[in-house]
């Protein structure tokens, strides 16, 4: 999930909506006031309501899966996890011209993560790769398997075998795209045969909440599941470098095989962003093209 700052009525939802749904179908909430939150992400559109809850309202069919799942799921993995995640409230059904289900949950603090909110950027590297861990470390019995509902996340990356190539193709001049190739034949190759873990799959910068300088919670387990945890690592390129990066590689404790996965997904992800338009020049690009470049080094440096 990319987050961004969005104008109210994205998707079709909008404030008044949200009050509207709220009315017809939760009216004990009626009277509190619905106000877009500043940084918003894609696959969903999030309201908070009142000061102690939000509203979370998919904005497309495929990202309704999660509705159902984190609202099973997230008060089993909360007792185990280091900080807070999401607390589900309520079930909201489609209704007002709204044709998903969605989600009321308890109000989060903390800012959206920012370098520039964090004391020390080892220090909470360390705190993520303990969330990790920890996540890891709970029991997977019954847990919704990698699949179509986790965006693949947590499977194998041979889902995205041909677009990958198919990156690589237009990427071809403006990235070292034999290198890159190695990178993911790498991937592909160290093939995962643990035991399926539970993993969060889009742990990104923009789902880690900041107070008082250090991690205060984890958001959005819509791509969450259980499988191979190697995509919850594509964080150490994201967001860490140098120091950070080791203290979170050292924390995490996983095996080469896996930071060979890891080193995949992160270079899918980089290399399909950047392709759309490979010789834009803007904030998001210019940072994909750091991805590829230490994903590369990463593997060079090991290899």
């Amino acid at each position: 999930m990319v987050e961004s700052q969005h104008a109210d009525g994205r998707a079709g939802i909008h404030a008044a909506l949200v009050r509207r749904l709220i009315a017809a179908q939760f009216p004990q909430w009626t009277d509190l006031p619905v106000t877009p939150v500043e940084v918003d992400g894609n696959d969903n559109r999030t309201y908070r309501l009142g000061e102690e809850m939000s509203v979370r309202l998919p904005t497309a069919e495929g990202y309704t899966p999660a509705v159902g799942k984190e609202h099973e799921w997230l008060p089993v993995l909360a007792p185990s996890l280091p900080v807070p995640i999401p607390e589900p409230l309520a079930i909201g059904v489609p209704g007002e011209g709204y044709p998903f289900g969605w989600a009321v949950r308890r109000w989060l603090d903390g800012d959206t993560a920012r370098l520039d909110l964090i004391d020390d950027l080892r220090e909470f590297a360390t705190s993520v790769g303990e969330f990790v861990v920890a996540l890891q470390g709970i029991d997977p019995t019954g847990g919704p398997l990698a699949g179509k509902h986790s965006a693949y996340r947590g499977a194998s990356l041979e889902h995205y075998d041909d677009e990958t190539r198919h990156c690589l193709a237009l990427l071809d001049g403006h990235i070292d795209t034999e290198r890159a190739s190695a990178v993911w034949e790498a991937a592909l190759s160290a093939n995962w045969q643990g035991t399926p873990v539970w993993f969060h799959g889009d742990l990104a910068i923009g789902n880690l909440l900041v107070g008082d300088g250090r991690l205060a919670a984890v958001i959005d387990f819509g791509t969450s599941g259980v499988g191979d945890p190697s995509c919850d690592l594509v964080i150490a390129w994201t967001m860490f470098s140098g120091e950070s990066r080791e203290a979170f590689r050292k924390t995490v404790d996983q095996d080469a095989g896996t930071w060979a996965r890891a080193r995949g997904w992160a270079l899918w992800k980089a290399m399909l962003v950047m392709s759309r338009d490979p010789d834009a020049n803007d904030e998001q690009t210019v940072g994909h093209r750091r991805v590829i470049d230490e994903v590369l080094s990463d593997h060079d440096r090991i290899s």
